[in-house]
């Protein structure tokens, strides 16, 4: 295993959008049932370098720290962070269990400083990963086949710890933009708030102090204005200050956010203890109509979505890149192929891939991770041979349902303030699926800025952003009804490249091609004969199957280790173009 990138992952701040200078990693060496393993890689990623007893169900791992000399002063609190460990943890500082965390893919904190002694500390993770269906799972599975993958065990993502003022701390952030203002809703211990806004380009940043106003703050012709406190919204999970600020009365120049010129604005928050580092984006999502038909719209302009279905596995680091700077490569890859957008498919990344896709202009679709059982026949087979028509209605699946509904608030919650999220995914193929209609209606309650697509495939009811469709097996001309039309998987033709594989046996996908160009040519025709004839009438955009290959299915654009583009680049950035130019054509 290589050090380098083991440094990498040690090295990376990974909360981009709420930074501090305090940052002490725990990535590196820690023992996993009496062996060593590497942190932030699973037990089942070659990356992670364990070999140690056979990976079940029960995960016990350890390691030591000191905290740096100066780390923390006497009137700071230490916070022990966890990307995400799957899926039940208990916590455990010097002998004392100091919390608890079901589900595996989203972030924890705990205040430790009670727990914490002079010197040498022992932090233990005891962990459970029986692989349940009442919590999200993605695309785990015990015996790998198919569209099913290895499952990811125990702690995946970093770990770290933070000193923070006692009084006066920034305690979360909630950013909420338009095209011509940004609402900052900041929850601070403080009497006193500054926000400086800067960003390329700006030499003078503008700056604003609020003092003694615990109400609604807003900017008015340059001047800071208080409303009463009962303008507040019981909705929103968080109080503190509100600020509206009106991009004109800084004297900041207006950029708005897009895949060909991403902007972003810097933010600055400050109290007399604390210092926060985070950033903002203007723009928009949102549909509409022109000349009779549904479009999509990113900053009050129609958009196509041409986007690639994005799993996020890599050969060596399993759930994580070998790197962090990997995920950028692949936003790269990916914008070269002419793709302006991907759906994140089942799997919530750590923070700093929405980073990369904030920066370089990707959008995202991001899939809720789901739950619940699964049935080939009844959700896959059925469906593609048209029985595509349910009820949603559970009655039962008590619990199940619950840590859904919750995981779901939550994701929406934490991706929050990431410019480059424009559509949630709620369920895919019907797995799992329940109440879509409310879920549906939930979502917009606390996050009304972006679109969300209730029922990815089929099995469709009465609420949704999109009309939404699945056609894998033959290109055909689809239509819109009254909502934009999302072609949100197609393609995943196989093409098997030797040396590249991750066994050597079968390769599942849709379709064979044997060369870089009957695979071209078939993705060609699948753009001309089905995507673009489909533009007219109301589609908004197609995800196509995939980015790279993932283990046994081998249907990428990319080899697994990302080394072999298997399509004739120029011939695939094309397509964008044609896409662009249809979309034009359908607008006069």
């Amino acid at each position: 295993m290589s050090q380098i990138m083991g440094d990498c992952w040690h090295q990376e701040y990974p909360r981009p959008q709420f930074r501090r200078d305090s940052f002490f990693s725990l990535d590196g060496k820690w023992q996993l049932n009496g062996a060593p393993i590497h942190v932030p890689f699973a037990p089942e990623a070659k990356l992670s370098g364990y070999r140690g007893r056979e990976r079940g169900s029960r995960l016990s791992y350890r390691r030591y720290f000191r905290l740096p000399e100066g780390f923390a002063g006497e009137d700071d609190d230490i916070l022990l962070h966890f990307g995400a460990v799957d899926q039940r943890a208990r916590v455990r500082l010097n002998g004392r269990v100091i919390a608890k965390h079901e589900g595996g893919y989203l972030p924890f904190s705990i205040n430790i400083t009670r727990a914490l002694v002079p010197g040498e500390n022992q932090l233990c993770v005891d962990v459970i990963d029986s692989l349940s269906h009442a919590y999200p799972y993605g695309k785990q599975h015990r015996r790998p086949h198919g569209m099913w993958y290895t499952p990811v065990s125990g702690i995946w993502q970093s770990v770290w710890i933070e000193a923070v003022p006692r009084k006066g701390r920034i305690q979360e952030l909630r950013i909420t933009p338009s095209l011509d203002q940004v609402e900052i809703l900041a929850a601070a211990d403080s009497e006193e708030l500054t926000i400086a806004i800067g960003g390329e380009g700006i030499e003078k940043p503008f700056v604003m102090t609020a003092a003694g106003l615990p109400g609604l703050l807003h900017m008015r012709e340059g001047r800071i204005c208080l409303e009463a406190p009962g303008c507040e919204d019981p909705d929103i999970p968080m109080v503190g200050q509100r600020f509206r600020i009106r991009m004109e009365d800084t004297g900041l120049p207006l950029h708005h956010w897009t895949p060909e010129h991403p902007y972003l604005y810097t933010l600055t928050l400050e109290t007399a203890t604390d210092q926060v580092e985070s950033y903002f984006a203007l723009r928009t999502i949102d549909t509409g109509v022109k000349n009779g038909k549904p479009v999509l719209l990113l900053n009050g302009e129609p958009i196509f979505l041409h986007g690639v279905l994005d799993q996020g596995y890599f050969l060596d680091g399993h759930y994580l890149p070998e790197e962090p700077a990997e995920y950028r490569r692949d936003i790269c890859r990916m914008k070269s192929l002419g793709f302006n957008c991907l759906r994140k498919h089942i799997k919530i990344e750590p923070e700093v891939f929405y980073y990369a896709c904030d920066r370089e202009g990707m959008l995202v679709i991001q899939d809720m991770v789901q739950n619940g059982g699964y049935s080939w026949i009844l959700d896959t087979a059925l469906p593609n041979l048209g029985f595509q028509k349910r009820s949603d209605h559970r009655p039962g699946w008590t619990k199940r349902r619950m840590i859904f509904e919750q995981h779901m608030k939550d994701t929406l919650e934490h991706l929050y303030n990431h410019p480059c999220i424009v559509i949630y995914t709620i369920f895919n193929e019907g797995w799992g699926q329940f109440d879509s209609d409310r879920m549906y209606r939930i979502c917009r309650k606390l996050d009304g800025t972006r679109l969300y697509n209730s029922t990815s495939g089929w099995f469709a009811q009465k609420e949704s952003n999109f009309d939404s469709v699945h056609a894998y097996f033959r290109n055909r001309k689809l239509t819109a009804g009254t909502r934009p039309l999302l072609i949100s998987e197609c393609g995943g033709y196989v093409r098997k490249i030797e040396g590249h594989l991750w066994k050597s046996y079968g390769g599942y996908g849709y379709g064979t091609a044997k060369s870089r160009e009957e695979l071209t040519r078939r993705i060609e025709a699948l753009y001309e004969e089905m995507v673009l004839p489909s533009i007219a009438d109301g589609a908004c955009g197609c995800i196509y199957t995939q980015l790279s290959d993932v283990e046994g299915e081998i249907n990428g654009l990319y080899t697994y280790d990302r080394k072999v583009c298997k399509v004739e680049k120029e011939r695939i950035r094309a397509i964008a173009e044609r896409i662009h130019m249809t979309r034009k054509q359908s607008e006069r």
